[in-house]
């Protein structure tokens, strides 16, 4: 046995919903991805200390459209599960979330392994999201989601259905069962079943997904209920406990590691000002607290009582930054390269596009070898066709960096380095034209929450060919910076806020109603526009990104 601990969080940056699997020796974790391609990524470990990239599962546009989704919708809490040799993966496709309505339409794809390849996409159904499957063992199988009621002065989470899934026919049959209203902590989803002892084990998440999330557990002899909550509720919340960093838990999934000890994967938030100097008292701070690293994944250990309930090994419902592993044997990875230059001809796993999938029509590896060539499309506030590729932000001191190859001949042709978090919050560094100037330059733009700015003035570049693009993160704010033929870096805009690149930044709500969803976590990538149609392409010889060391 390792006496190496789990660090949380094991999937740090922009991981959120996390469905953890156990087959064999191997150790799965599933989770959201919204609007960013490819769709559900999943991660492998052997120890649950130390995880890696493995794949995704929705890797073909007949699997999943995104194109038009709006910002934080797409796939969401997907849910792993496996039956008589075959994976199977439950995910929602959220459309809209317009007003009272969502769109929310549920589908499972099968796989002999969870490397792939994953099958086409069976339609299941769109009563509401958070899917999940249960196989009994009895053989049978059953579909879990929350119900959505979007009509006026209904509680819109108004309970967890269960219906029978046929895995031969492919469809739900029998009765649709509302097995549990949630608790009065509201906000009932993310239903996952289990079994143990005689026991039916019903984990939901409630209180919503900012600061006042946790996750309930009830139990039934039967399948169909009455679910019986549990004495020690809730299972997890940070809510109202001030644990270093960790806050927003639940949404969570247990795990039985194969030797008889449980964890428990679950999503949280580290608030950028909670690390820099965490408040005195956990309740009255929330207000004014910004995660741009997303919802992440952590784990806690479980045991159960005498009584047959589970609750967390550390005491009480609060998550902890560290705990022991399992006795399993220690199985590290490889560390991930801090550069990619592109001259493998294949894109790192954790690059991502938007909506879209990659597709030699806008970027290409082959055309011209060591570089990652981009042809222009739509602006970074498009919701259908943009060219641009990204990773996530998992540090909060970091720094990305480029270099760039461009030759715009209009204003409306820009390639560069840019910091996203969605349509309407970004920072971009780019190298376009300016007729007043005489040729191109470097612009910096600014979008927050949908208002332009420009922090600096153009920058000409003459007869420079290669510009190199960098952006540091240093906690609260980050700044940008380029150098010209491989010249010396010279800063450009000064500090922005980090914080206008986080959840809570991009989540507002007018009179009751949600106006803007903030669901994801900053990334760090290369862009290019040609919004004249034109094509107009882009070369970046490399991509780096390192956490810089406090």
């Amino acid at each position: 046995m390792s006496e190496t601990m789990i660090r949380n969080p094991v999937l740090p940056g922009f991981h959120p919903d996390p469905s953890i699997l156990r087959v064999g020796r191997d150790f799965y974790i599933a989770t959201s991805t919204f609007e960013w391609w490819p769709g559900v990524r999943i991660h492998h470990s052997r120890d649950l200390v130390n995880w890696q990239h493995l794949s995704y599962a929705c890797t073909r546009k007949s699997q999943l459209d995104l194109r038009g989704n709006p910002d934080s919708c797409g796939i969401w809490a997907p849910c792993l599960s496996h039956h008589d040799g075959v994976f199977y993966m439950v995910y929602t496709n959220v459309r809209s979330t317009i007003g009272t309505y969502k769109d929310t339409h549920n589908y499972i794809v099968t796989a002999p392994h969870p490397a792939g390849p994953w099958s086409e996409p069976v339609y299941v159904n769109s009563s509401g999201f958070d899917p999940s499957l249960f196989h009994d063992d009895d053989g049978r199988s059953w579909f879990l989601n929350m119900q959505w009621d979007h009509r006026a002065g209904h509680n819109p989470f108004c309970g967890i259905l269960m219906q029978e899934w046929d895995r031969e026919t492919q469809r739900l049959k029998g009765p649709v069962r509302r097995i549990f209203l949630g608790t009065d902590l509201g906000v009932v989803e993310g239903p996952h079943l289990y079994k143990k002892d005689g026991w039916y084990y019903l984990l939901t998440a409630e209180g919503g997904t900012f600061y006042e999330h946790a996750i309930t557990i009830a139990r039934s002899r039967s399948i169909d209920g009455p679910y019986a909550v549990s004495p020690h509720h809730p299972l997890l919340t940070a809510h109202h406990e001030s644990p270093a960093g960790l806050q927003r838990a639940g949404h969570g999934s247990l795990v039985d590691a194969g030797n008889g000890e449980w964890y428990l994967a679950h999503l949280c938030g580290r608030p950028l000002e909670w690390r820099e100097q965490p408040p005195a008292s956990a309740p009255e701070a929330y207000e004014g607290l910004h995660c741009p690293l997303g919802r992440e994944t952590a784990l806690q250990r479980v045991t159960w009582t005498t009584e047959g309930w589970p609750r967390l090994a550390s005491g009480g419902p609060a998550p902890v930054s560290e705990l022991p592993p399992p006795a399993l044997p220690l199985a590290p990875v490889e560390p991930e390269p801090e550069r990619d230059t592109f001259d493998e001809g294949v894109l790192s796993g954790h690059f991502n596009s938007l909506r879209v999938p990659f597709d030699p029509s806008w970027i290409t590896l082959s055309e011209r070898p060591g570089f990652l060539r981009l042809r222009g499309r739509e602006s970074l506030m498009s919701q259908f066709d943009q060219s641009l590729v990204a990773r996530r932000q998992q540090h909060f001191r970091c720094e990305a960096d480029t270099v760039v190859e461009f030759a715009p001949d209009g204003f409306q042709q820009m390639a560069g380095l840019v910091a996203y978090y969605n349509t309407q919050n970004h920072a971009y560094l780019h190298v376009t034209f300016d007729e007043t100037a005489g040729g191109r330059v470097l612009r910096l733009s600014v979008n927050d929450s949908g208002l332009p700015s420009e922090p600096a003035a153009p920058v000409p570049l003459g007869s420079a060919k290669r510009v190199a693009l960098k952006v540091r993160f240093d906690g609260p704010v980050f700044r940008f910076a380029y150098a010209l033929d491989d010249g010396a870096w010279t800063d450009i805009g000064g500090d922005l806020r980090t914080a206008m690149l986080s959840d809570e930044h991009a989540t507002r709500f007018e009179d009751g109603i949600a106006r803007g969803f903030g669901f994801t976590g900053n990334y760090v990538g290369v862009a290019c526009q040609d919004l004249g149609g034109g094509r107009r392409h882009a070369d970046f010889d490399h991509f780096g990104y390192r956490e810089l060391t406090d």
